[in-house]
């Protein structure tokens, strides 16, 4: 039977019936390093935590059924998953990525793969023709959408078909959206990317980092790095993940609707020169993110209409937090150009759109209503 990923968030179907764990209702913190075995030649299926452990891999099973995938798995951050991610790449290989991504992504490519012999062409996915950069060394896409901060959506189906043409993987991380608003692997990719602290968490107490595959082959070689590598998330984290994720849809429809109206608030301010936001008709991946995802999210970045606005904006803001970070149930404002990107060169940062004057806000669960107030407040009284 097939079940909703509300229901998906909370049961394994296939743990239904079954009295284990005591019958515990909160899946068990298995806080253990090693294993002892029964005898020579015999396991408990568990050997020592690096390989796995019961509460990270009950994590893995539902993040994998949340995406569709035959296997997801946990790390101890977001750059931690895509460290091992790219492990997949060997010196001379090329992969075609989207221009606009989170700055902790651009610094690694940039600054590590690249040392290690893997080069990359950054394109904007969204609107270039992405086959055109494809060369006989090419073996990966990789983009987000919608990308960090600009907003931008790329068809996943359609880039998913020109990767398949050409033999390539498409890897999507699908932070923004979670797993409860789009599933990549549905429409075409081969490996799904998140950061975990972020929506799947949802309460900005922990950091983790997933990669999902619906492909066996990917898997195994996920499944030899990560033992290899030991980036591999702790029992505690892992839990912590896992008590979040109860939540994940109550929570991300709440701060979709939080996210719409305070929106539309801005768009009539006049201190305001842009809105961005996936969900404004107006938005030129509206009706691709009608067709692939059952949802917007709660992302919103804008400018001002000054560098010295901005910054008065991040000094005077109370309940909403001036801080890295999102997905969290708390209302974040972000400044991209000293935070999330603050290691991406200026000339970037200014081609993909980020400018001194541009703000990123993760909306939270709070009252609608409390936070257009505290945005009025701010506003009006730098604006007098």
């Amino acid at each position: 039977m097939a079940r909703g990923i509300d229901t998906k968030c909370l049961h394994l179907e296939e743990e239904e019936g079954q009295n284990i764990h005591y019958g515990a209702i909160s899946y068990p913190i298995y806080q253990t390093a090693t294993y002892a075995h029964p005898g020579v030649g015999q396991s408990t299926g568990y050997d020592y935590s690096r390989l796995q452990n019961p509460t990270r891999e009950q994590l893995e099973k539902v993040v994998a059924s949340l995406e569709n995938g035959i296997d997801a798995l946990a790390f101890s951050s977001g750059m931690a998953a895509i460290s091992l991610l790219m492990e997949l790449f060997a010196p001379g290989d090329h992969l075609i990525v989207d221009a606009d991504l989170y700055g902790g992504s651009i610094r690694l490519f940039s600054n590590v793969s690249a040392k290690n012999g893997i080069s990359f062409s950054n394109v904007e996915c969204y609107r270039e023709s992405v086959e055109s950069y494809i060369n006989e060394h090419t073996k990966a896409i990789y983009i987000e959408t919608p990308t960090n901060p600009m907003m931008n959506v790329t068809d996943i189906e359609a880039l998913a078909k020109i990767a398949k043409k050409h033999g390539l993987l498409l890897i999507v991380d699908n932070t923004f959206l979670s797993p409860y608003f789009q599933n990549p692997l549905d429409l075409g990719a081969d490996i799904v990317v998140h950061s975990g602290t972020k929506y799947l968490g949802g309460h900005n107490d922990t950091l983790a980092g997933f990669l999902v595959t619906n492909r066996e082959d990917i898997s195994e070689r996920f499944r030899f790095l990560i033992k290899t590598t030991g980036a591999g998330l702790a029992p505690f984290d892992s839990w912590l993940i896992l008590r979040g994720i109860k939540t994940l849809g109550i929570r991300m429809e709440r701060a979709q609707k939080n996210a719409i109206e305070i929106a539309k608030w801005l768009q009539c301010q006049e201190a305001v020169t842009g809105v961005i936001y996936p969900g404004l008709p107006e938005h030129p991946g509206y009706e691709i993110m009608r067709k692939q995802a059952r949802g917007f999210g709660a992302m919103i970045t804008f400018r001002l209409k000054s560098k010295e606005f901005a910054l008065a904006i991040l000094e005077k803001v109370r309940m909403i937090k001036f801080a890295e970070s999102l997905g969290g149930v708390e209302t974040l404002i972000t400044y991209p150009t000293t935070q999330t990107h603050a290691d991406v060169p200026n000339e970037i940062r200014e081609k993909n759109g980020i400018t001194e004057e541009t703000l990123r806000l993760s909306v939270g669960i709070e009252d609608v209503e409390d936070l257009l107030e505290e945005l009025e407040s701010v506003f009006h009284e730098k604006t007098n």
